[in-house]
């Protein structure tokens, strides 16, 4: 291969160039994957109710659980922050009592004629979350049954292990 830079073949300036570009490159896609890595959970929810409705019980919620009340003998509903809040947006946080790990919340909501669409994901701020155990989807999941929104009219809820890692391992019973 050297043998070619000094006969015509690429100099040793292009060499470098190339080099580095793959190392560039390289670099990006690890970076990616360690994003990717990341615990995260997407939770799609319908309700049969309108998304003022929706979004008013869910703030309520986290509001209610905002301090470490529900933490004591292992409990994890609680420790719950509002960050945000537009008309088709909520975002907090949740922070995990023992670890004191913080996730990061997004509600998205789009009014379809007499019905809710909402969009949730919880995403872990450490990169080196891997395995939540289903963190991230008790997340989401208990501010909807604090709130009671799985009781109400039309309640639908769509995700999976793909979606949300550690859905089927999740015990969100921990009160």
């Amino acid at each position: 291969m050297w043998s070619t830079c000094y006969t015509g073949g690429p100099t040793m300036k292009s060499f470098a160039i190339v080099t580095l570009a793959c190392l560039v490159v390289a670099a990006e896609s690890f970076i990616m994957s360690r994003r990717s890595l990341r615990a995260s959970c997407n939770v799609d929810w319908t309700f049969s109710l309108s998304c003022t409705d929706v979004q008013d019980k869910l703030v309520g919620q986290i509001g209610r659980w905002t301090g470490p009340d529900g933490c004591a003998d292992g409990g994890e509903k609680c420790l719950y922050k509002l960050v945000s809040k537009t008309k088709t947006q909520v975002k907090a946080t949740r922070e995990t009592p023992k670890q004191r790990y913080v996730d990061d919340l997004t509600f998205t909501f789009t009014q379809d004629r007499n019905k809710c669409n909402v969009a949730g994901v919880s995403r872990s701020r450490a990169w080196y979350a891997v395995l939540d155990y289903g963190t991230n989807y008790c997340n989401l999941h208990n501010l909807i049954v604090g709130a009671e929104l799985d009781k109400s009219q039309g309640y639908r809820e769509a995700t999976s292990n793909r979606m949300c890692r550690g859905f089927s391992s999740a015990d969100c019973s921990k009160s």
